[in-house]
């Protein structure tokens, strides 16, 4: 018998051979049907894989995102038979399934189009009916070869051939008269597959190399129900009708252009609110104790000798040279920090010492990956680095989550926070200090009561890390925030403090960003807030519309109290009719529209329209300044911000 345990710590003994399917019927029959794979001691198995040992087990169903992977790996196999249903002659490459559905890539006798997708989905329907069974076959490696040579799937050997060179096992999944070489776990049948959806076509390269012949990426996504695909592609079509790229020209917020690729050109729209940003970043910092440096943007290469960047990182690297002297282009603001703190002795009665910088960083990204501000080739990061002894790095990453969850909340961001830690094989430095430093992280999230996802093994080489990710209104996951522990930097660098005993010892080096890149961050924002900004993040806050040339100069009154109290505001000054000037303001999403007629002229009053509400009555003019100034000033979101 083995013992198997859940993860509430309730154990059950089973028979040898029994699989995780079995176990889920003896304990109820509605976790069999929910259930999609199991996490045995942390290895992903299919539903029949027998029980030859102890072991933690976990079922894994639709809500875990583990078992989302097994669902859309799945249905990429039935995507691909599709597929080859329909164009026999097709070859295969590889169809994984990613953090929104899953593809496949495949060369096809001719290209397809658009037009193909819909055949695509009507023939995976039609698959689909026939419940399948997946079923795992194992194949030594001249099988394996023999099997997929006589259905001429050449990709398939070239991939045979790499899983021998690692001496790896080689298996297959058959569904039908169709199988596919995959390491798996799978679903054990299509059954489960309720609703398919084909979404793209694009262009892709073999293995994902772009020295290899070109091939087809076709895009897909399934669910266990039509009304969560339904609710899926709403959210789709939302999505593009937020895409701050689209918003970002309407707005006047950025633009990218062929002279720079990769870099974004701010326009004065756009500035106001990078400003804005970094006023509120700095009021913060300056709050927590953090003190701003500025560090050179071009620094010589052996810097990033020193640093390890020229090991692990040349490749996204700008280089010139100097003087015949040969520099780079910062790809990341730690060596000039480490310089300045090397610069000048240091007495643990400094420590933590906390350095902040708005560090502008260039970085070598491929063109195909550009992707308007989540994806650039020059960012500014919102780094700091924090110098302290190990008993002080539970507090300070305290310190460091509270300050990002006032950020966030100012924002309306939920998040989710992952610890990730020490490397199963490559690592700096020794156990006890990453014992410590994990110790400390843990203890740090208890204090501020934060639940958080444990990712074994998954931190840097140099430290343990906890990872932040927002979502937005669309349910969207981002990354952004990030605390990373370094052992190895105050190495290279030969970092010290003078301790209290008189020795001399390496400070612990604390990474942290919030924002991450101030790019990426108002990508989200835009996209979040549907471009329609909070009034104190708008380029322009208020404007002001005459109803007729008339109302001209009290109007520029309005503006001109609404100036005097530090709001940015706009007249109107067209000869147009009201309803454009006030279609013209909504559409530049201008959060306050206030229109000055004949009678709020001569009583100092304006009308008031609110972006996003419409109409909201007649109001004093110093009364309207007042409460602008309170939303302002104190950086609140209104109700109809992410309407």
């Amino acid at each position: 018998m083995f013992t198997l345990t859940f993860p509430d710590g309730a154990q059950r003994q089973v028979q040898p051979g029994a699989t995780p399917l079995e176990v889920a019927k003896e304990i109820s029959p509605s976790l069999a049907k929910a259930a999609l794979a199991a996490d045995l001691d942390g290895e992903l198995v299919s539903l029949v894989h027998p029980i030859h040992k102890d072991a933690r087990i976990r079922f894994l169903t639709w809500e875990d995102e583990a078992g989302k992977t097994v669902y859309w790996h799945s249905s990429a196999h039935v995507l691909a038979q599709a597929v080859k249903e329909l164009w026999p002659a097709a070859l295969l490459d590889d169809g994984p399934a990613t953090e929104a559905g899953f593809f496949y890539d495949i060369k096809f006798p001719t290209p397809i189009g658009e037009e193909d997708l819909t055949r695509i989905e009507e023939k995976m329907r039609e698959v689909l009916k026939r419940k399948e069974r997946l079923v795992r076959r194992e194949l030594c490696a001249d099988e394996a070869r023999s099997f997929f040579a006589a259905r001429g799937e050449r990709f398939k050997l070239e991939l045979i051939d790499a899983i021998a060179a690692r001496g790896e096992s080689i298996s297959v999944y058959e569904q039908g008269a169709w199988a596919d070489l995959c390491r798996g776990p799978h679903l054990l049948d299509t059954g489960k597959i309720k609703a398919v959806k084909v979404l793209s076509v694009a262009g892709a390269y073999l293995h994902g190399d772009e020295k290899n012949e070109q091939l087809q990426r076709v895009r897909a996504i399934s669910f266990p129900s039509q009304a969560e695909l339904d609710q899926h592609l709403f959210l789709i079509e939302e999505a593009k009708k937020r895409d701050h790229r689209k918003l970002g020209r309407e707005l006047e917020l950025f633009s990218f252009h062929e002279v720079g690729p990769g870099f974004p050109f701010w326009h004065p729209n756009g500035t106001v609110v990078y400003d804005e940003l970094v006023r509120f970043w700095r009021e913060l910092h300056r709050e927590a104790g953090y003190s701003e440096i500025r560090t050179p943007m071009i620094l010589s290469e052996s810097l990033w000798h020193k640093s390890g960047h020229w090991e692990h990182y040349r490749e996204n690297m700008y280089f010139t040279q100097i003087d015949e002297q040969d520099y780079a282009v910062k790809p990341m603001n730690c060596p000039g920090c480490c310089t300045i703190f090397g610069s000048q002795p240091h007495s643990y009665k400094e420590l933590p010492l906390k350095l902040a910088e708005l560090g502008q960083v260039h970085r070598h990204e491929k063109s195909g990956v550009l992707q308007g501000l989540f994806r650039v080739r020059m960012f500014t990061q919102d780094d700091a680095h924090i110098f302290c002894t190990p008993p002080q790095i539970e507090d300070e990453i305290v310190k460091v989550i509270q300050l990002v969850d006032w950020i966030y909340s100012t924002f309306g961001f939920g998040y989710e926070m992952e610890l990730s830690t020490r490397p199963e094989e490559k690592f700096i430095g020794s156990l006890e200090v990453w014992e410590q430093a994990e110790g400390a992280l843990k203890a740090a999230l208890a204090r501020v009561g934060a639940a958080y996802k444990l990712n074994p093994g998954d931190g840097a080489f140099y430290g343990p890390k906890i990872d932040f990710h927002i979502k937005d209104c669309l349910g969207r996951r981002w990354q952004c925030a990030t605390i990373q522990l370094d052992f190895s930097m105050p190495e290279r660098f030969e970092l010290e403090y003078t301790a209290e005993d008189g020795s001399r010892q390496r400070p612990v080096m604390i990474h942290r960003a919030i924002f991450g890149s101030f790019e990426r961050f108002i990508g989200i924002l835009i996209e979040h807030f549907a471009g329609n900004l909070p009034t104190w993040l708008a380029p322009v806050q208020a404007i002001v519309l005459p109803i007729t040339e008339g109302q001209l100069e009290a109007a520029r009154s309005v503006q001109q109290e609404l100036l005097k109290a530090g709001l940015r505001a706009q007249l109107e000054t067209r000869s147009e009719k009201i309803g454009y000037k006030i279609r013209a303001a909504e559409l530049r999403k201008i959060p306050w529209i206030l229109v000055v007629g004949a009678r709020e002229a001569e009583q100092g009053l304006v009308a008031v329209r609110r972006h996003g509400q419409g109409d909201l009555g007649v109001r004093p003019v110093a009364e309207l300044v007042s409460e602008l100034r309170g939303l302002v000033d104190g950086r609140r979101l209104e109700e109809s911000v992410t309407a």
